[in-house]
């Protein structure tokens, strides 16, 4: 499932396990995989306040991109924060599912946080 990151890139590593789950159709792995990366694309959003305003003509970003704002950079810790909220995201998830006696419900999250934590132990190693 997983390709080889850069050691501590929890990034790379989610994202190189994306294409093997996928050709596996493991669709619990790619569900949080993809989740996961979603959630890393989210927080790097610039705040809609930080964005260029439109004005007059003449003061108007013209082009493609011309009014483009780039994103944030994570450091590798925001990173692995990020995707420690999704995991216990999950386990809440699935907690809440067993509490309401849908026990097999609560096992997809369960699962998928056992795929993110399994992705965050293995960068913790490399680091």
């Amino acid at each position: 499932m997983t390709g080889e990151a850069a050691p501590g890139d929890l990034r790379a590593a989610l994202s190189a396990g994306l294409v093997p789950a996928m050709r596996a159709r493991d669709a619990v792995t790619v569900s949080a995989l993809r989740s996961a990366l979603a959630a890393l694309g989210n927080a790097e959003a610039v705040p809609s306040g930080d964005r260029p305003r439109a004005g007059a003509m003449e003061e108007a970003a013209l082009g493609v991109g011309a009014a483009d704002v780039p994103r944030r950079e994570l450091s590798e810790d925001e990173v692995r924060a990020v995707v420690e909220q999704e995991v216990a995201e999950r386990v809440a998830a699935a907690d809440r599912l067993r509490a309401l006696g849908r026990p097999a419900d609560g096992e997809r999250p369960a699962a998928e946080a056992a795929v993110l934590r399994g992705l965050l132990d293995a960068a913790r190693r490399r680091a």
